[in-house]
């Protein structure tokens, strides 16, 4: 795992994020989550790039709910055991 992968890892893992649906106030994407659990902005495009290559791997998950309203993203057991090794090495 290279740090363009692991940096967005550790992001997840920290709560630090959030999935723009694009229903409503913009385009969908990932977002910077803020310390009141709203948005706080919009993450880099290389990061964005990163973050749908870790979904697409199973690393980390968008929650899946009804509504408008943006999504959690989480690390998925698979990618808590990547980041483990990452971290331990």
């Amino acid at each position: 795992m290279t740090d363009r992968d692991l940096i967005p890892l550790q992001d997840v893992a920290a709560g630090n994020l959030l999935f723009h649906t694009g229903r409503w106030g913009g385009p969908a994407g990932y977002r910077w989550c803020g310390p009141d659990g709203e948005e706080a902005g919009q993450v880099p495009g290389w990061e964005e790039v990163q973050l749908d290559r870790l979904r697409t791997l199973g690393l980390i998950a968008i929650e899946t709910r009804r509504g408008p309203f943006d999504r959690k993203v989480t690390v998925t057991a698979q990618g808590l055991a990547e980041l483990h090794l990452a971290q331990a090495a």
